[in-house]
């Protein structure tokens, strides 16, 4: 039993789940580095393909300043994996997307593990599934718990 947490007894469920978090923390870094881009520009390629985003919407997403945010679409626009364009609905504001470039970057470096978790995830049945998530879902709540 540990001392300072008495009811945590480590086991290889947790062994593997922390193991997974010091790789998720390792991956933006590794792929942004073969690359050639900043973290912060790699997951703004990411919030941008979800939707596009104004300058501070992204600054938001980020936990950056604007100012920050602002270089790193110029750098992105720069590469041509973002562009800014007017607003839809307020021609005042500025909203940046992400480019086929952008896309493409992302896509090619991080396919092969979209591809390895797909055929992980289609290996399990719905009842495995769902003791699956059950767990993960635990453990994002427990992560939350301190953030």
């Amino acid at each position: 039993m540990n001392s300072v947490v008495p009811a945590f007894e480590p086991s290889t469920s947790l062994n593997a789940l922390q193991e997974l978090v010091d790789l998720a923390a390792q991956v933006p870094h590794d792929v942004a580095r073969r690359a050639g881009l900043s973290v912060s520009e790699l997951h703004s390629l990411r919030h941008l393909m979800a939707s596009p985003m104004g300058p501070v919407e992204l600054a938001k997403a980020l936990n950056v300043t604007s100012a920050a945010s602002s270089g790193v679409v110029d750098r992105l626009v720069a590469r041509g994996h973002a562009e800014r364009h007017p607003h839809a609905d307020d021609k005042r504001r500025t909203e940046v997307v992400v480019t086929e470039s952008g896309r493409r970057e992302v896509f090619t470096l991080l396919a092969p593990m979209f591809a390895q978790l797909a055929e992980i995830d289609a290996s399990l049945d719905d009842d495995e599934r769902l003791v699956v998530e059950r767990y993960l879902r635990g453990a994002i709540a427990a992560m939350r718990s301190v953030i």
